[in-house]
């Protein structure tokens, strides 16, 4: 039987603000930008009572919380937050599946011997996230990730579930039926059209007469709503690709504004990638434009990497040839092909064996100063003096009223 916890940071862009300034907390908050085309980035729990969400038009947000207050997305803090997060994880399992930068999957399943019951790690991990991160956390524990992320979700905010085996079913019950995976509003309406409103109504339905309906997809979501999810935790050092993006609050244009953010994003994944112990050959750039227009571009490099340096110089070549001088609302870096370290070439009788290159020995230092005194501890130039992809997260912008 295995045991997976789910992670899940509470609000986490919101919560990082108000943990960074104190004139925020307990206040509704929202994390967006421009009001007359941005969107929510983040909502607090204070304001979501006023029906505020996440990618919700800043416009309409505005109108529903008028006096709410709103700060600009401050993205190199929250992956700093995050990475600090990820250790916390690492310190339990190597199997670690980030799905963003605030989630995360962990089977911890043999890790019970070392460190005691499930619910009993899921604690003391947001025990340790919120006093060395200063943020709250929910947890969900069950054998199978699709339970996990339900029960961390019925757990918020700052609290934790667990559903143990023989409680899964029943647990699924009365959910409605589009919280099964996959299920969206078009779905969902077809299935309730033939009476199954809750996660229990298709459970009772025999598993022929959904395949019968819906083909390979009704099986799917009647082993769902039976807790049957055989998924394994993938982690990066098994994933097909590690990467970062971030969305700007306002679109960027040129190389001068966009550098700094492929430069941040590179470095991130080379911290990954050597985390996980692995390297890559194919580097990818994405672009989301204004227009909501997406290209990726991508090149093969010579010998497998982990170096941040040498995938920015890359991905800012591909950056050069694609980015046409349009205005641009997200970039994001990844490292595909992945695989652990080269093979070594068989030596000849008078060669000398190949000396550690000089980025290796830098990259282990820097990630040393990084794990023992943050991120931002030692930054490239361009980076540190970009507000926009650096900004300290220990001086944090004034939020603003909206006039």
């Amino acid at each position: 039987m295995r045991a997976i916890i789910h992670v899940d940071m509470d609000a986490f862009y919101a919560s990082v603000e108000q943990r960074d300034n104190p004139e925020l907390r307990g206040k509704p908050l929202i994390v967006g930008g421009d009001a007359r085309r941005g969107v929510v980035v983040a909502a607090s729990y204070e304001v979501r009572k006023y029906g505020v969400r996440s990618a919700m038009p800043m416009a309409r947000a505005m109108k529903m919380a008028p006096g709410a207050l709103v700060v600009k997305p401050r993205f190199s803090a929250y992956s700093e937050a995050s990475e600090q997060v990820f250790s916390i994880f690492e310190r339990y399992t190597p199997l670690v599946e980030p799905l963003s930068l605030d989630e995360a999957f962990l089977d911890v399943t043999a890790s019970v011997g070392l460190f005691g019951a499930p619910a009993d790690m899921a604690r003391r991990i947001r025990k340790e996230i919120a006093a060395e991160t200063g943020l709250p956390a929910s947890a969900g524990i069950a054998a199978v990730k699709f339970v996990a992320k339900i029960a961390s979700d019925v757990a918020k905010p700052n609290g934790q579930r667990e559903v143990r085996a023989e409680e899964t079913v029943a647990f699924l019950a009365g959910l409605p039926v589009g919280r099964l995976w996959g299920v969206g509003p078009k779905t969902e309406e077809a299935l309730k059209r033939e009476g199954l409103e809750t996660i229990g109504d298709v459970a009772k339905r025999d598993a022929a007469w959904m395949e019968a309906r819906w083909g390979a997809s009704g099986r799917h979501l009647w082993d769902l709503a039976h807790g049957i999810d055989p998924r394994e935790v993938i982690p990066d050092r098994e994933a097909k690709s590690v990467g970062a993006e971030d969305t700007f609050d306002e679109d960027l244009t040129g190389m001068e504004e966009l550098s700094p953010h492929i430069h941040s994003q590179a470095l991130r994944v080379g911290r990954r990638l050597r985390r996980a112990g692995v390297k890559g050959r194919v580097v990818q750039l994405k672009l989301k434009f204004a227009d909501f227009t997406l290209i990726t571009r991508r090149i093969t490099l010579p010998s497998p990497t982990d170096d941040g340096q040498t995938l920015y110089r890359v991905a800012r070549e591909l950056l050069e040839k694609a980015h046409e001088d349009k205005p641009v609302r997200l970039t994001g870096v990844s490292m595909q092909e992945l695989g652990t370290e080269e093979q070594p070439r068989q030596l000849g009788l008078f060669t000398e064996p190949e000396k550690p290159k000089r980025s290796d020995k830098l990259n282990a230092a820097l990630d040393k100063i990084a794990e023992r005194f943050g991120a931002k501890a030692v930054m490239t130039a361009d980076i540190a003096g970009n507000d926009e992809a650096e900004p300290d997260p220990e001086r944090p912008r004034k939020p603003k009223r909206p006039n």
